[in-house]
């Protein structure tokens, strides 16, 4: 596999990103960070949806 001399650039962050020409790498933008939140409504159904199974499975048992 023949590649061709490529000028690294510094910004790139990563060595196989520094090694591409610049028109390649000029349409990969990072992702932007965003903020996750740490508790979600699915989060609260899926607790729920695990709570109930739970209690249902265990009287079930029990009774």
């Amino acid at each position: 596999m023949r590649r061709s001399l490529v000028i690294t650039d510094e910004t790139a962050r990563h060595p196989f990103l520094a090694s591409l020409p610049p028109h390649v790498r000029a349409s990969a933008e990072p992702p932007k960070a965003r903020r996750q939140a740490w508790f979600s409504l699915n989060d609260l159904r899926d607790f729920l949806m695990a709570y109930c199974a739970c209690f249902l499975a265990t009287s079930l048992y029990i009774a």
